[in-house]
């Protein structure tokens, strides 16, 4: 008997500006929804930067915050977005304008720039090119709006992934609107 190989994950990268506030908390989000569906083994999430300055470093405290809150922390450290990137990622993900027209800039070839789209394209309810806007500069209500925009965002990414790649949540989990199945 020959076993049936496993289907590879499907591997995405969230991206924004420094990878301290809106991309980590959109693989925060994503991560949260992906484990209350059991899909952790069929979708592996990563987020990065365009920028070096803040290479290395922690999540920007204030979303860090926010994370803890919800029951969503934020992991890893920033790192900067690399052309190499987009042979190891399915989806490429920008949180802004700004972050995919150079994500499209630095791509390779055609395929890779075909992975390129902005995260809110997922949100049915948001207007087309619509953006999750920087709360970096701005008060404390701003990362919490962040929050709720990728939860919105992300949820409609889940289901797309599990039509467009034939994923099922494993019974007795939830799926993205947060019912169990």
């Amino acid at each position: 008997m020959t076993a049936v190989p496993a289907k590879p994950p499907v591997r995405i990268s969230f991206v924004c500006l420094g990878n301290i506030c809106r991309s980590p908390t959109a693989e925060a989000v994503m991560r949260h929804l992906v484990g209350q569906a059991g899909l952790g083994a069929a979708i592996t999430l990563d987020s990065a930067g365009m920028g070096d300055w803040h290479v290395g470093g922690a999540r920007d405290a204030r979303s860090s915050e926010v994370g803890r809150r919800r029951g969503m922390p934020l992991g890893g450290v920033a790192r900067q977005f690399q052309r190499a990137d987009f042979a190891r990622f399915d989806y490429v993900l920008a949180m802004d304008r700004s972050n995919r027209d150079q994500l499209l800039l630095l791509a390779p070839d055609d395929a890779a720039r075909a992975k390129v789209s902005l995260l809110r394209a997922f949100d049915a309810a948001a207007p087309a090119d619509a953006e999750v806007p920087d709360p970096y500069y701005g008060g404390p209500d701003g990362f919490d709006n962040v929050f709720a925009i990728c939860e919105v965002a992300c949820r409609g990414l889940l289901d797309h992934l599990c039509r467009q790649h034939n994923l099922s949540p494993v019974v007795g989990s939830k799926d993205a609107l947060g019912q169990i199945v």
